[in-house]
């Protein structure tokens, strides 16, 4: 018969399936929203990557939270909790990623190109809108350029690095996700104080 520790385990793996689909989807819109559908640099740079990677994540996330620990049973402690929370971000990371680097390899493979184009015109243009300096522009625009080679530098190093880090902040996350979502049945009080200081009648 399946344990509760692997009956949340194989939960979590599949409801991350599902968020790093999800999440790869997004970015997928997110790269044509930027390089096709607006020229706005608040858009670019603000507004639709803090609603499109962080926001409507952030919901998914909460909702697949709430869809794990009713899957499981309805409850389960901090530890059970961060084990599944953990494990789900985990996969969602490693499935979003490989479909990003599929995506960028074989659909998109100017991806990178194109976002740098985006980001250095939409700078550009804000800029000269406000009246700044060209010297000031070419030192924002060089600065732009090193910034998006940099994400997209793909070297087995830098990916390492990467890795490392996204596993960190998913534990950190899996515990502050935890802390929010755990929830133990309530046991029931063995003794007449227990009950009274549970602000239960012990007659009943």
């Amino acid at each position: 018969m399946e344990t509760l520790e692997q009956k949340i385990k194989k939960n979590a793996a599949i409801n991350g399936v599902l968020f790093g689909v999800i999440f790869l989807v997004l970015g997928i819109f997110l790269f044509y929203f930027i390089t096709l559908m607006t020229t706005n640099f608040w858009m670019i740079t603000i507004i639709g990557p803090l609603s499109i990677t962080v926001l409507i994540p952030l919901g998914i996330a909460i909702w697949l939270c709430f869809d794990l620990r009713k899957k499981i049973g309805g409850f389960w402690n901090f530890k059970q909790a961060t084990t599944g929370i953990f494990i789900m971000f985990l996969v969602t990371y490693l499935v979003s990623t490989i479909g990003n680097l599929g995506f960028s390899t074989l659909i998109e493979p100017d991806m990178a190109q194109k976002m740098k184009t985006v980001f250095i015109n939409g700078t550009t243009t804000m800029m000269k809108k406000q009246g700044v300096d060209h010297d000031k522009i070419d030192k924002q625009v060089e600065q732009v350029e090193k910034s998006m080679d940099k994400q997209s530098d793909h070297s087995p190093l830098t990916m390492l690095k990467g890795a490392g880090i996204a596993i960190i902040i998913d534990f950190v996350l899996a515990l502050i996700f935890a802390a929010m979502f755990k929830k133990e049945p309530l046991l029931y009080a063995n003794d007449t104080d227990e009950v009274e200081n549970a602000g239960l009648d012990p007659t009943l």
